[in-house]
């Protein structure tokens, strides 16, 4: 695909999103949606309190203004614009009842859960009806397995999954904003090597959406992005790496946000089962902040690393071979 048309749908999403934030972040802290700061967290964050949230919103307009003004509305864009805004939605009504009702945990784990299936169902469904192979890809290869009617749990765990990781990662100042951004770029290539046009207008504009959104999310943060933003770039990366058909892929591709989700797993485990912790504090930016590093220092380090896992996928599936 012309690859003038993905520079200037980033280019697009970018400044809409520097556009709004001077606009979108006073009205935040005017209506008083600021973020609170969970007591378990680093001490050092307890100064955080009271930034603006739900920045996800400026996200959010900036890659579905960009894509309507250089995508086609194809079946594939509707199903990845319908992920992403509804696990975005899940996550506005979170964020929501956390900032507005002052109830700091917002929804509760069940009423996430079912929220996060139900858009997952309906993407599902709506592969049905397009016809979407339930075939499964080793990455870099040619070999799949047909999962049949396996490929529904399938899905659900890896939209599920991949929304609640990036999710995790979403706990340093531009962290979550620099990592997306990497993971998003990688399937922009994906998707117009494989001449999915508007998939890879999609990523590319989400790449500018996020780093526009950086502009004002660096550190020290003017505005987070809370679960509006990061649940629905959690779920819309799955909804992309579905879509291209390099599902197993994403858990390298996205394989920082895989760190994450693990680090707290294990230390649940190792807690529960042993009373001890693994690390300092999980997720795992959290371990290196109280090990001494800088907040700054965490990010860049973590966004190489991000770098790498999406260096790493891209050559597997798409220059390798």
């Amino acid at each position: 695909m012309d690859a003038r048309i993905l520079l200037l749908s980033l280019i697009a999403a970018f400044l809409i999103a520097v556009l709004l934030g001077p606009l979108f972040i006073p009205l935040l802290r005017r209506l008083k949606f600021g973020q609170s700061i969970r007591e378990e967290g680093p001490q050092g964050h307890r100064k955080k309190a009271g930034t603006p949230t739900m920045g996800g919103t400026i996200i959010l307009l900036a890659l579905t203004l960009s894509v309507w003004k250089f995508a086609n509305p194809t079946w594939e864009l509707k199903m990845v614009l319908l992920v992403c805004l509804g696990f975005g939605a899940v996550g506005f009504v979170d964020d929501f009842i956390k900032v507005v009702m002052k109830r700091n945990l917002g929804l509760t784990a069940k009423q996430k859960l079912f929220g996060q299936l139900l858009v997952a169902f309906v993407f599902f469904l709506m592969l049905q009806k397009a016809g979407y192979s339930s075939t499964v890809y080793v990455p870099g290869t040619d070999w799949g397995i047909d999962l049949g009617w396996g490929y529904l749990p399938f899905l659900l765990f890896l939209a599920v999954g991949t929304a609640n990781a990036v999710n995790l990662t979403d706990g340093l100042d531009g962290l979550l904003a620099g990592s997306s951004a990497v993971a998003f770029g990688a399937y922009a290539v994906i998707a117009s090597a494989y001449s999915m046009a508007d998939v890879a207008v999609f990523c590319a504009a989400t790449v500018g959406a996020v780093l526009g959104f950086l502009v004002f999310n660096a550190h020290p943060a003017k505005v987070f992005m809370g679960d509006t933003g990061s649940l629905a770039l959690g779920g819309a990366l799955a909804a992309v790496a579905v879509l291209t058909k390099t599902e197993l892929l994403l858990a390298l591709i996205g394989g920082l946000f895989v760190i994450e989700a693990l680090s707290v797993i294990i230390q649940v485990i190792s807690f529960k089962a042993r009373g001890k912790r693994v690390f300092r504090m999980s997720p795992i930016h959290h371990h290196f902040e109280l090990g001494g590093w800088s907040e700054w220092r965490v990010v860049v380090t973590f966004w190489l690393v991000s770098v790498l896992f999406a260096g790493a996928g891209l050559y597997l599936e798409v220059f390798a071979g």
